[in-house]
């Protein structure tokens, strides 16, 4: 693996050391060659979940092909859900985009996992 990658996973395995609000994380990485995929499920101090994936393509710069970041209840109900699925091609940002709750959706930048876990913990503390 490059080492931009490896440096990208220690980044977030040190988010979630040094996070409050974490309660279980669990992580994978995929190297399958010209592509690497990491996945996880990081449980909360609130019973919420966090289920992700991000699949990026080897070059030089390693770039982010897809992901998803699905963020959700105990009893499985949607908080958010920001992906990168084509089936919203009308919104501004499309094909990005995030899911609040069951019914909207809204255009919005790629985030990453940072971004993501930090979103959750503003939630979590409110």
């Amino acid at each position: 693996m490059p080492d931009s990658i490896n440096t990208y996973i220690e980044a977030i395995q040190a988010a979630l050391r040094d996070s409050p609000f974490v309660h279980e994380p669990k992580i994978s990485v995929d190297d399958r060659g010209e592509v690497w995929f990491l996945r996880g499920d990081i449980y909360f101090i609130d019973n919420t979940r966090l289920h992700f994936r991000e699949l990026y393509i080897r070059r030089d710069e390693p770039y982010k092909k897809t992901y998803t970041y699905h963020y959700q209840k105990a009893d499985g109900t949607l908080i958010f859900r920001y992906d990168n699925s084509p089936h919203y091609p009308d919104l501004p940002k499309a094909p990005h985009h995030k899911h609040i709750g069951e019914d909207e959706v809204i255009s919005a930048s790629p985030p990453d996992l940072h971004r993501v876990l930090a979103e959750i913990a503003s939630l979590i503390e409110t």
